[in-house]
């Protein structure tokens, strides 16, 4: 009996060090694409990029295709990378900060865009930054075809089921780059103390087991996760 007792305790320790066991489920957006979600910490995330092109009112988020236009933008918009709708069916839309931030709501009804403590929150519940983003990282690389990361895709095992890719992002002067080196998501917080620099968000580095902290300049286009409301 106690045998028994000791191999369900240390299941339950295990798990909550997410060392492979994840509770999960779905959710469904606006314009009908379902996603997998993963609860992590006492946190339920989407396991996938968001890919909507409307809000939860219906509204439309318009896509921008031109880089001057992108460049000039002061409302929500969305693109895919590289202008290219290939790229959607794995790393989702990117978005910029008007559409993260405009009150309709970007994410699914009863479901957010995480701002910086939530993104805090989970980085601690993977045993803290300097760790965390090899567990949300997938694994595999690009150079030996098992996966879409460069070379070395440092520690990335994805134990937490985020189910982290390299998407790449959209630069406030409409180019592209970093797919395949860099997963940026956005926050809707601001940098209080210098918002010249931007809002915050986290990113996730092909070289690196961290998930760093860093800013997005706002006219950028960054992918988005979303968050459950806390009840």
């Amino acid at each position: 009996m106690n045998g028994i007792y000791l191999v369900l305790l240390c299941s339950l320790v295990l798990c909550s060090q997410l060392t492979g066991c994840q509770q999960t489920g779905e959710v469904t957006d606006v314009d009908g694409n379902l996603y997998r979600t993963v609860i992590i910490g006492g946190q339920e995330w989407m396991a996938e990029n968001l890919k909507t092109t409307r809000y939860d009112n219906g509204d439309p988020i318009p896509i921008i295709i031109e880089g001057d236009e992108w460049s000039a933008l002061s409302t929500g918009a969305w693109c895919y990378y590289n202008n290219d709708e290939a790229n959607e069916a794995v790393y989702g839309k990117l978005y910029n900060w008007d559409a993260i931030t405009d009150p309709r709501n970007l994410c699914p009804a009863d479901w957010h865009v995480p701002g910086d403590a939530e993104w805090t929150e989970l980085a601690d519940s993977l045993g803290g930054e300097f760790e965390a983003g090899g567990k949300m990282k997938t694994r595999g690389t690009i150079e030996a075809g098992t996966g879409l990361w460069k070379q070395p895709n440092t520690a990335a095992s994805n134990l937490s089921g985020f189910t982290g890719l390299p998407g790449g992002y959209r630069f406030g002067s409409g180019g592209f780059g970093f797919m395949g080196e860099i997963g940026f998501w956005w926050t809707p917080t601001m940098d209080t103390v210098m918002p010249e620099r931007g809002a915050w968000g986290r990113y996730l580095n092909y070289n690196s087991a961290t998930v760093f902290r860093g800013h997005g300049p706002l006219l950028s286009g960054f992918s988005v996760r979303c968050i459950k409301d806390q009840q």
